[in-house]
């Protein structure tokens, strides 16, 4: 999938597959996204292989502004287990130097598309409620509320709440 988003006759945004050799730049946003405190409980970034082997070979996507990516999502799975099959935890992180600027938007309604075509039927996120720009896109696009996670995990030396999001299909696991 390869698409060519004009925003206002100003910056064109093109969504792409996310490859190995986009790594460099996939690594660095997802760097400014730990330096936050507000995307991750992660305090460093994972090597490459780390990476990978931790995301669906599906559903990879990148956002790229004059050959330069400036955001990328990809979706984890939830369970090793069949019956969940169709069940993937949302990653998305947009460069902080466009956040604001609909990429999000783009690159959220990419990730949904091709995951309901990948037969992908529920998405979560599990979001600090700090981050209230990423509890935001996620309303947009039709993710509902299941609950809080309450002091689930010490993030530097601080206990912190989630916010577990969800958004179930239409299209995918009806049958």
């Amino acid at each position: 999938m390869v698409e060519t988003i004009d925003m206002n006759n100003k910056t064109i945004y093109t969504i792409d597959k996310l490859f190995a050799s986009d790594w460099r730049w996939i690594y660095a946003i997802y760097c400014k996204g730990i330096a936050t405190g507000q995307a991750t409980f992660e305090t460093k970034p994972p090597t490459w292989k780390q990476w990978d082997d931790n995301h669906l070979s599906i559903c990879r996507f990148v956002v790229r502004s004059r050959n330069k990516v400036i955001a990328w999502a990809a979706l984890s799975p939830i369970s090793q287990r069949k019956c969940y099959k169709g069940v993937a935890e949302v990653s998305l992180y947009v460069d902080t130097s466009y956040r604001g600027q609909g990429v999000g938007k783009i690159l959220m309604r990419a990730l949904i598309e091709e995951s309901e075509r990948c037969a992908i039927w529920t998405l979560q996120g599990s979001t600090f409620p700090e981050n209230t720009g990423s509890l935001h896109l996620q309303k947009i696009f039709g993710f509902r509320s299941v609950g809080r996670r309450k002091l689930i995990a010490c993030h530097y030396g601080v206990w912190r709440d989630t916010i577990i999001m969800e958004r179930r299909s239409n299209i995918a696991g009806i049958n």
